[in-house]
């Protein structure tokens, strides 16, 4: 039976909450933002689980095993059969079942209510199966969503979907009320330290290992400066290959005598610690190493909050440090990183003026904005649907 309370019933098909995942965190902002808003009711989950299993809260009325292809059928009838208006569709290749996530299709091409995809990656030179899955996914779907407008081409050219089909969103960014960055650090204890930061899952792929060896030079003139890597080793990468690659960091601190200047924060981060993470630095990094990347939600977060920000220039850091808001240094190139950093120390003005270019773009990013443009959308998906049905609005 459909809610007759007048208000919008809105589904997220994902990863969700308390499974430690981007994609699950980017979910519960949002149907927290919109359960705010009075024309919408309090949105629900259809989680998909790994091999592990989550206790859930009462917002999740249906779960799905990855790997179970019958499951993606049976939640398809369960969500037609239910009193949603419109499905949100997280897409990652690596959260659904079958090669690159193909048992997905099965529940889109079975769904009769409308859906939207928000698509976390834009490979630029995908494998013939990904495309096909992203390329039906657009046909199936009222509208899919980028969070970076250098994938609209994309999104049109390699994957063949309908430019009107196409909207763009950034990243959203939740607010935290924190203290200020002095009474923060006298809080964690780095009062008269430099902070530098990068948070996230740690992963090869992250280029930590660059920063690391830029220090060696940059503690040479700032021997106050500190580089804290907050973040536990991806739940996968564990799985795989244990602690490998935070071992060899820790091998390289030692190797350069790093050990008051390197730290590792070894937890995955609550929500506040996250966002005090960022306001107690003075730099932020994100030196990864893919150049294709185009979304980063940890750059998103650092930009959220206003700070300088030094990366490798992959798609998404080259968007959203545009016209002075952070420095690009060089993939696989320490030294470039190390000059990046001193400059920023040397020069207190240019770290304000990058501060504030960055905050003036990061308030139009907070969560509270953008659930507000994605209601819009989903106001006028689910009208539409109305209209083809007959209905009234």
């Amino acid at each position: 039976m459909k809610s007759n309370n007048g208000k919008l019933n809105i589904g997220f098909l994902g990863t969700s909450l308390p499974r430690e995942c981007g994609l699950a965190t980017f979910s519960h902002d949002m149907m927290s933002e919109l359960g705010k808003l009075k024309d919408f009711n309090n949105p629900r989950m259809i989680a998909v689980n790994n091999s592990h299993s989550y206790t859930y809260g009462d917002e999740v009325i249906g779960q799905i095993r990855q790997q179970h292809e019958s499951d993606y059928i049976q939640a398809a009838q369960h969500i037609n059969a239910g009193d949603l208006d419109l499905l949100v569709i997280q897409h990652e290749f690596g959260i659904y079942g079958g090669t690159s996530g193909e048992y997905l299709l099965q529940l889109a091409e079975a769904l009769t209510i409308p859906f939207v995809v928000i698509f976390h990656t834009v490979l630029a030179e995908p494998d013939s199966k990904q495309r096909m899955i992203m390329n039906r996914l657009g046909q199936l779907s009222n509208t899919v969503v980028t969070m970076a407008q250098n994938k609209v081409d994309d999104l049109i050219n390699v994957y063949d979907i309908a430019s009107e089909k196409i909207k763009m969103y950034h990243h959203g960014v939740p607010f935290v009320d924190t203290g200020s960055r002095s009474e923060l650090k006298e809080r964690y204890g780095y009062t008269d330290r430099n902070v530098l930061s990068t948070f996230g899952f740690l992963s090869p792929g992250k280029g930590i290992e660059y920063v690391i060896e830029a220090m060696k030079g940059v503690i040479r003139k700032h021997p106050e400066a500190l580089y804290i890597i907050w973040g536990k080793t991806h739940p996968n990468i564990k799985q795989e290959s244990g602690e490998i690659y935070r071992e060899k960091l820790m091998k390289l601190i030692s190797k350069f005598g790093l050990e008051q200047h390197v730290q590792f924060v070894d937890k995955h981060l609550t929500q506040e610690e996250v966002v005090e993470s960022l306001v107690l630095s003075d730099i932020y990094l994100t030196p990864y190493l893919g150049k294709d990347q185009a979304v980063s939600g940890t750059l998103a977060y650092g930009v959220g909050y206003g700070r300088v920000i030094i990366s490798t220039p992959y798609r998404y850091a080259v968007e959203m440090l545009a016209d002075g808001r952070g420095l690009l240094a060089k993939f696989h190139d320490s030294a470039s990183l190390e000059k990046h950093i001193i400059d920023v120390l040397d020069q207190p003005d240019l770290k304000a003026d990058m501060e504030s270019k960055t905050l003036k773009l990061g308030n139009s990013m907070r969560w509270s904005e953008i659930a507000k443009a994605y209601s819009v959308l989903f106001r006028e998906v689910s009208q539409l649907e109305r209209r083809l049905k007959g209905s009234v609005v």
